[in-house]
């Protein structure tokens, strides 16, 4: 479901903006992220029904193209929720589990065998992508802004294991480059609260603890997918990673840190 761009205007706030000469495109942008600006969590999002984009879909220009964002949001993470919906279908023994739980159950006995590889792949894409969303945002909004809203907590972790936010890029960039193929690159907490960087093959993520190395609570994650990218950036993923940074929502990956310590699903 796309969301047209007239969702965001005409607020006061708004009206106030271009009344002192900004820019009505800024504004929708900025605007999108107030409603989300508190965080939000990927495990509330329901099994069958595709959770809009938390922005315009052109929200994020340059750094990530219009199309790629109506490609990638309403066709490709669409089909792993209509896929997911066959699956359950096909075993009743998973109907009312949460996706959270969907997901955490991948490589166990509480997946029927003849579903597995299905679940796998569609509840983890399905999951995935419902989280992507969340942690992205206009880049000349504040929640983009590391030094502005990013909590002291994830600055002091981060700092702690990697020295500083560049070094800590670099190493991120270094792992999600070596994905060979199509995968995921997080920063997640593991089980002694130690912030870490790992990587997923396809549509795996961290919370598949039966079937991934490393496997710890999610609170950053990067798709590096050749359709999250491709139609921009074609086989350069290097500038891809890049330009991402410019889009990360720092005041979610906060929240998602608050969650993690909490022992909560981001």
């Amino acid at each position: 479901m796309t969301m047209a761009a007239t969702v965001w205007l005409g607020t006061p706030a708004q009206r106030d903006a271009r009344a002192e000469g900004i820019g009505s495109k800024v504004s929708e942008k900025v605007a999108s992220l107030t409603s989300s600006s508190k965080g939000a969590s990927a495990s509330a999002v329901a099994l069958d029904k595709l959770p809009p984009l938390p922005f315009a879909p052109d929200a994020l220009e340059p750094f990530i193209d219009t199309a790629t964002m109506q490609i990638h949001h309403d066709k490709h993470h669409q089909t792993y929720i209509t896929k997911l919906q066959t699956a359950i279908t096909q075993a009743p023994s998973l109907k009312g589990k949460s996706l959270d739980d969907l997901n955490k159950a991948v490589g166990t006995r509480d997946i029927p065998s003849d579903v597995t590889t299905a679940v796998r792949n569609n509840g983890g894409g399905h999951w995935n992508h419902s989280f992507f969303w969340k942690i992205l945002t206009p880049a000349e909004s504040k929640e983009a802004d590391y030094q502005v809203v990013a909590s002291d907590e994830l600055k002091k972790g981060i700092e702690e294991v990697w020295g500083s936010l560049n070094a800590f890029q670099a190493k991120f960039n270094e792992a999600a480059t070596a994905v060979f193929g199509s995968g995921w690159a997080w920063l997640g907490v593991d089980d002694s609260g130690k912030l870490v960087i790992s990587t997923t093959s396809n549509q795996d993520n961290p919370l598949m603890k039966a079937v991934v190395k490393n496997a710890h609570t999610p609170i950053l994650g990067l798709d590096v997918w050749e359709h999250a990218y491709y139609l921009k950036y074609q086989n350069k993923r290097p500038d891809y990673l890049n330009s991402w940074w410019h889009v990360v929502n720092w005041k979610q990956v906060s929240h998602n840190l608050e969650l993690a310590k909490a022992c909560k699903p981001p």
